[in-house]
């Protein structure tokens, strides 16, 4: 009864925003072979890695279209935990730039498929599309770590 009555109410809160693919184009490694960690031959150190994962792909919506572009300064804790610290750069496809900063975690499972909870928020002095400047939207996604695609569905308060 909980359950039923908390989707009723988040589906009432949010509307979807756009669906974002990416794929992953590059990888620089501070120490610790990327991998190596995937695969399990690597240890995380204690204090932890880092690496900065570079991106690009489509992002498609019914009031937001274009590239996005950027990369991910991930940190791998010890304890498994992986912390994103995304900077990226969209261009629409009418031409306007908007900035996209991202933060969230990435939970990896045993198979290379991993789960992504995101907070994203935006910044443009385009007129079309400053009203996104003041919004708060979640991202909820997919990654596949082996194949380096990420799927990811933006969500923004009604």
């Amino acid at each position: 009864m909980i359950s039923q009555t908390v989707d009723a109410n988040i589906e009432n809160a949010v509307s979807h925003l756009f669906d974002e693919h990416v794929a992953l184009t590059g990888i620089t490694e501070y120490g610790v072979s990327w991998e190596d960690m995937l695969a399990g031959k690597a240890e995380i150190p204690a204090q932890g890695a880092r690496f900065d994962i570079a991106f690009e792909g489509k992002l498609n919506g019914p009031e937001i279209n274009g590239v996005v572009k950027g990369a991910d300064f991930l940190e791998v804790r010890a304890d498994g935990k992986f912390i994103l610290n995304i900077q990226a750069s969209i261009i629409t496809d009418d031409g306007e730039s908007i900035a996209l900063k991202e933060s969230g975690l990435l939970t990896p499972g045993p198979d290379g498929q991993a789960s992504l909870h995101l907070n994203m928020s935006f910044s443009t002095a385009s007129e079309q599309y400053r009203w996104i400047n003041s919004k708060q939207v979640w991202g909820i996604g997919e990654v596949d770590m082996f194949a380096g695609q990420v799927s990811v569905k933006g969500y923004i308060n009604k």
